[in-house]
């Protein structure tokens, strides 16, 4: 193998070295390599080079820069949203938050003049990235201010060449210019952020305000420092590991102690799931958060499971990806941490006869929200993620039945350079692509086929891989091939659940029976990307008929061994 020709995108074992890459809770893309000689790992590689550069890094109405020893500050006006979070170093969901509310329905009304909100110039900036819209017919700058004053969600405006543009809620990725040899370096413009009246003082009182800050600010780093102190003494490994390097290479995940897990699952006692790489039980933290943990079963599996989830969803965030919470590797023991579903998994739903029958709009918008899940990780990933276990045992619900897809023990990353991976057959029967079985190279579609078998039984509530003899009484019948042929002969609403008792929208169920045979296709090529199922249910584009998958006709049997 050519080292300039593969990119590492796991971690591997080559002679005396080891390469980890991983994308780093910071949001870059990071390569470790181990120094045996001094015991220690060495980063190699970081994309994009400049923290500022990855998008949110610093949250809302936060100014980032990378040349000041606090990477990330509060724009005027503003205070740090979670202390905590800053603390562990993740600002990006939490940013800074309004110190004084401001005050545009007093405005609006004509009244209290004199607390009108005002603006505040943030001069050499990179303008934020998040949609702003232009405003025509303003012809200065005061203008410009005044249409967004009286707009109450109005943030900012700015005025330059380009006219005027106003920007809505949460101000992101501003990060700040430095003039060159006391010139400025003609990157950044003006951005004016919208303040309370509150928020600015006079200039006789400048110097009291100042020193009342300085003062303050003492005491809050002082406070703070008082804070963590404390922490780290009283909770100490409950925050984030500094040592984990050869498991997850700085993921930022939570590093649970065993016997914190023990006490949370009162020492596993409620189990609520069990799988081949290991059992789940619930379990509650000290905040009174509900959680799921998995304990992994098996040396080798266990350890290659473990470093696959971390790996691949450690750090990823999407509301139909279910979210690692942290872990725990003490020893032999691995356990990860999850949010707990408790509407449990899909199949509960789908195939037991004591579940509740999920209604036909709940189940589109089931099959809606994994498409959009699977997109989110075959496309707008830094690397591919190929789930390689695509079923509704894997299909999580949480509580207003929003489908979480989880356990990534088999899933694969692949970098963009890259479009196949060659890896041993796994996953269930009945959701294998032909691909995979025939030991070929695997690509994302392999999902794709998964996805497929998995909306069939969205809508017909059963199991594919149980088959019912023909009327004749001379084959079986595979249940795909069933909804194929049905479909070819335009009757789609044979094959939906009988517990529907036929309240369906038939221009759904025709769209998804499509979708659902286009994707379980026997050429890879001929089957839809994620983003192109997305679409199609979403109706923003139509989709033609598809062939009979001829591979699972002639697995299924004679093709004359239809059941009418």
């Amino acid at each position: 193998m050519e080292p300039e020709k593969f990119r590492i995108t796991l971690c591997y074992l080559n002679g005396d070295m080891h390469i980890h890459s991983f994308l780093d809770v910071s949001g870059q893309r990071k390569v470790l390599a181990w120094h045996e000689a001094t015991q220690n790992w060495a980063t190699v590689y970081t994309h994009p080079t400049a923290q500022c550069e990855v998008h949110a890094a610093c949250g809302p109405f936060t100014v980032c820069d990378d040349n000041a020893p606090t990477r990330c500050s509060c724009m005027k006006g503003f205070s740090v949203g979670s202390p905590e979070d800053w603390d562990l170093d993740d600002r990006s969901t939490s940013g800074c938050r309004r110190n004084t509310q401001l005050n545009c329905a007093s405005i609006s009304s004509g009244t209290m003049v004199g607390m009108a909100d005002m603006f505040y110039a943030m001069p050499s900036v990179r303008l934020p990235y998040n949609p702003h819209s232009a405003v025509g017919h303003v012809a200065s700058a005061v203008e410009c201010e005044q249409v967004c004053l009286s707009n109450c969600s109005c943030s900012a405006y700015t005025f330059g060449s380009g006219g005027c543009s106003m920007w809505h809620g949460g101000l992101l990725n501003v990060k700040q210019h430095h003039q060159i040899d006391g010139a400025s370096s003609g990157d950044g413009e003006i951005l004016h952020i919208r303040l309370a009246a509150k928020e600015f003082r006079t200039r006789k009182n400048n110097n009291v305000v100042i020193i009342l800050g300085a003062i303050g600010a003492g005491l809050n780093a002082l406070g703070i420092l008082v804070l963590i102190v404390v922490l780290r003494r009283t909770r100490r490994n409950k925050r984030y590991s500094e040592t984990l390097d050869k498991i997850h290479g700085g993921s930022g995940l939570v590093s649970f102690r065993y016997s914190d897990l023990r006490r949370a699952t009162r020492d596993f006692s409620e189990k609520i799931g069990a799988g081949g790489f290991g059992s789940v039980f619930k379990g509650s933290l000290n905040d009174s958060t509900t959680i799921a943990v998995k304990r992994l079963h098996g040396c080798y599996q266990q350890e290659k499971q473990f470093r696959a989830e971390v790996s691949s969803i450690g750090i990823l965030h999407h509301t139909n990806l279910v979210k690692i919470v942290g872990f725990c590797c003490e020893g032999d023991k691995k356990l990860l941490v999850y949010e707990h579903m408790p509407n449990s998994s899909l199949d509960a739903h789908l195939f037991r006869s004591s579940a509740k029958t999920l209604n036909w709009r709940t189940r589109y918008q089931i099959a809606l929200g994994v498409a959009r899940g699977l997109a989110y990780l075959h496309e707008s990933c830094l690397d591919y993620i190929i789930h390689c276990d695509i079923k509704p045992q894997n299909i999580l619900l949480d509580a207003l039945f929003v489908p979480k897809i989880a356990d990534f023990g088999m899933a694969k990353l692949l970098t963009r350079d890259f479009s196949r991976v060659m890896t041993t057959t796994r996953g269930t029967i009945g959701y294998l692509a032909p691909e995979w079985i025939s030991g070929v190279a695997i690509t994302p579609k392999v999902d794709v086929y998964g996805y497929g078998m998995v909306l069939l039984e969205i809508i017909s509530g059963r199991m594919n891989a149980n088959g019912e003899c023909g009327s004749s009484g001379d084959g079986i019948v595979y249940f795909p091939i069933q909804v194929a042929r049905k479909l070819l002969e335009g009757n789609v609403t044979s094959f939906v659940d009988d517990r529907l008792n036929g309240d369906v929208i038939i221009d759904e169920v025709e769209r998804a029976c499509k979708v659902a045979c286009w994707c379980i296709q026997d050429r890879e090529f001929e089957r839809p990307t994620m983003g192109k199922v997305v679409q199609i249910l979403e109706g923003l584009v139509e989709v033609d008929t598809p062939p009979m998958p001829k591979l699972l006709e002639a697995i299924a049997g004679r093709s004359n061994s239809a059941c009418t």
